[in-house]
């Protein structure tokens, strides 16, 4: 009876673990906006409005990846033992709370540096929140449709997150022409709101409260080949969110607004085309090929002479960063136990977030000294070096017995 039953069961339940797998996606890029409409306008608005270098404005975007990076251990083993829903409903809050105190930051009575460490609070708070929201997510996710399918929900994570930056940058631009940085900000503070009056009806999943755990530090020994590759990607794409839009501006080229929507066009389009492959083929192709088409990508930013170029640059950096996280990701929840699965993806979204933490502000050190393309250059270095590792482990991978 048990062998007849299962197919049935199977089948009558899949459609609706999918579907809420969807609907945590939409939720999921509804409120990364929030994020995403900040990237461009942070870095204007510190060397703009507040009048202050290229090192603290690379510190405004930067500092809410460090957050990110702090608490991902916390975020992890709240999803483990509190159940991913409660993750992605703190997250939320953290959201609104940030995009608030960033409002505030952004009236103009304020003196210079006094709104500059109110936005870095904002900025800490939004940290925070995108700590919990991503873990849970991908934690909820993976409950949802089981392990096996781990890289198709990394794939969908990954395509709302870097969905919303696309959509979020000239949202958030054309929001500071209209309404100023404050204006901006209020709004970023709504959508998350909107998250959090749908995530309440969505079913959780297990969690695992009683279960003996390593120390977080083993888990990371066992995952950090693997986030050293996509530590390494994400320099790449942290180099455009900081200072792509102060490039062009440098440069007087137009379109200085679309630098994170030809990423997110690229990363979304082999999101959608691609997702599955890291299921199918493996990690560590898919990490390669990827890497590879990341380096040209800033190569040619950083060689651009017109923006058509810096454009098309954007575009292949988005192409190539999509499928690392997912792909090595995949490789990750192999690794680890279904009692540790969040904890060892917080860990291994952390290398990410260091790469984004760091950019920002060794990037804006560099670009003082040596322009803004040069930026784009140790992008390229650094996808190179990934490529790198990603080759050595799938030779060791292909020798390993079994």
């Amino acid at each position: 009876m048990t062998s007849q039953s299962t197919p049935s069961t199977t089948s009558s339940t899949r459609h609706p673990a999918q579907g809420r797998l969807l609907l945590l996606t939409a939720i999921l890029f509804i409120s990364y906006l929030c994020v995403g409409m900040s990237l461009p306008i942070v870095p204007i608005f510190v060397t703009g409005r507040l009048g202050l270098g290229n090192v603290w404005a690379g510190l405004g975007v930067g500092i809410a990846f460090l957050a990110t990076v702090v608490s991902r251990a916390h975020a992890g083993s709240l999803s483990d033992r509190r159940g991913a829903k409660v993750a992605v409903a703190r997250g939320l809050a953290f959201y609104v709370g940030g995009a608030v105190v960033s409002l505030i930051a952004g009236l103009s009575f304020l003196a210079p540096w006094t709104a500059f460490l109110i936005l870095i609070a904002g900025r800490l708070l939004i940290g925070l929140g995108e700590s919990l929201v991503a873990v849970g997510v991908i934690g909820w996710g993976i409950g949802l449709v089981g392990p096996a399918r781990s890289g198709q929900v990394l794939a969908l994570v990954g395509a709302a997150i870097y969905g919303a930056l696309a959509v979020g940058g000239p949202v958030g631009l054309a929001l500071l022409d209209r309404f100023g940085f404050a204006g901006a900000m209020g709004v970023s503070a709504i959508l998350p709101c909107l998250g959090l009056l749908t995530v309440w009806r969505i079913a959780g999943v297990a969690a695992h409260p009683g279960t003996e755990r390593p120390p977080f530090w083993r888990v990371i020994g066992r995952i950090w080949p693997h986030g050293s590759i996509v530590c390494l990607q994400g320099i790449g794409f942290a180099a455009i969110g900081a200072f792509f839009t102060l490039h062009f501006l440098d440069q007087h080229w137009r379109y200085a607004g679309l630098g994170l929507t030809a990423f997110g066009s690229g990363f979304v389009l082999v999101r959608v085309l691609f997702g599955h492959l890291p299921d199918r083929v493996g990690g560590l192709p898919v990490a390669i090929g990827s890497l590879a088409v990341e380096t040209l990508g800033q190569v040619l930013i950083w060689s651009a002479t017109d923006p058509v170029l810096a454009l098309v640059g954007a575009f292949l950096t988005g192409l190539g960063c999509s499928m690392i996280f997912p792909a090595m990701g995949r490789e990750v929840v192999r690794l680890v136990e279904p009692h540790l699965r969040g904890t060892a993806l917080g860990g291994f979204s952390a290398f990410q977030d260091i790469a984004y933490g760091l950019t920002g502000p060794v990037a804006g050190l560099l670009a003082d000294r040596a322009g803004y393309s040069g930026v784009f250059l140790i992008g390229a270095g650094a996808a190179a070096a990934g490529l790198v590792i990603a080759i050595s482990l799938r030779r060791v991978q292909r020798v390993a017995p079994g």
